[in-house]
C-alpha cells in the first residue's frame, strides 16, 4: 500500500493488544529500496517484503529493537544482502539480541537511500528498558522542531496534522503525571503495584502490566526532579 510518493507499507501479521493491526514495515524508494522496520521473525512477512521489493532492497533500517520491529532484519539481510542500519540493543537481554547493525547512524545524520533522503533523529523514551519519562517528553519537543505534516507510525494508519498529534501526546503524559502526584498525595506511600490500578483506573486491567512500565517511567522523572522518592519499595512525595 502506498502511503506517500516513493513509500509503501506492508503490515506484519502480528496484530494484538499492543501492536494494533500489526507492525508497519515501510519500503522506501523504488529502483533501490530501504526497508524500515522489517518486523517480527515471521516467514510469511519476509516473503511478502521480498515479493514486493525483491532484488531492489539495499538497506534495512531498524528504528528500535523491540521484538515486533527488528527480529526479521537478520533473515531479510541474509536473503537480500542488504546493509543493516540502526542502533544495537542495550544488551540486557530484554530486547532483540539478534540485531547487529553494520552502520550506527548519528543523531541528525542524513542517509541517502536511492532517490530518497532520510534523517536519523534519536528519540529515546519508547524503547528504553528503564525509561525516564523526561526523555520521552524531550523527544516529543525535539520532533516539534522539524518541518513535517504527517506521521507514519510503527503501528496503525498515517496521522495527519502531526504537530497537533505530538502536542496531544505531550498533554496526555503531563495529565497522567499530575494524576501520579495526586495519587501519591492521597496514598502517602505506595508500591508500583499498588499505584498502577489507581493511576490507570481508566485503562483495562489486562493492560496494567504495560501501564506499570509507563508509571515507573513517570516516577523516575519525578525522582530526578526531586518531587518523589522510593524507599523500601514504596514511593512517596518528597514534599507535601
Amino acid at each position: 500500500m502506498s502511503v506517500a510518493p516513493g513509500v509503501r507499507r506492508i503490515v506484519a501479521g502480528n496484530a494484538g493488544m499492543m501492536t494494533g493491526p500489526g507492525t508497519n514495515t515501510y519500503l522506501i524508494g523504488s529502483r533501490e529500496v530501504a526497508v524500515l522496520d522489517p518486523g517480527p521473525d515471521d516467514a510469511r512477512h519476509l516473503d511478502a517484503i521480498v515479493a514486493v521489493a525483491g532484488a531492489a532492497i539495499r538497506w534495512i533500517i531498524v528504528t528500535h529493537t523491540h521484538p515486533d520491529h527488528s527480529p526479521l532484519a537478520q533473515p531479510l539481510a541474509r536473503r537480500t544482502g542488504a546493509r543493516l542500519i540502526g542502533l544495537p540493543p542495550p544488551g540486557d537481554g530484554r530486547q532483540d539480541p539478534t540485531f547487529a547493525p553494520q552502520h550506527l547512524p548519528a543523531d541528525g545524520e542524513c542517509l541517502s537511500v536511492g532517490e530518497q533522503r532520510l534523517v536519523a533523529i534519536h528519540t529515546p523514551g519508547h524503547a528504553s528498558n528503564c525509561g525516564d519519562m523526561s526523555a520521552y517528553l524531550h523527544s516529543l519537543d525535539k520532533l516539534q522542531s522539524y518541518d513535517f505534516e504527517r506521521i507514519a507510525p510503527g503501528h496503525g494508519g498515517v496521522m495527519e496534522r502531526g504537530k497537533e498529534v505530538l502536542a496531544a501526546l505531550r498533554a496526555h503524559r503531563l495529565a497522567r503525571e499530575d494524576k501520579v502526584l495526586r495519587s501519591l498525595r492521597r496514598a502517602g506511600a505506595a508500591t508500583l503495584d499498588e499505584l498502577t490500578p489507581v493511576v490507570y483506573d481508566d485503562v483495562a486491567a489486562e493492560r496494567h502490566r504495560w501501564a506499570r512500565l509507563t508509571l515507573e517511567a513517570h516516577l523516575i522523572k519525578l525522582a530526578r526532579e526531586g518531587l518523589a522518592g522510593e524507599r523500601d519499595g514504596h514511593w512517596r512525595l518528597s514534599r507535601p
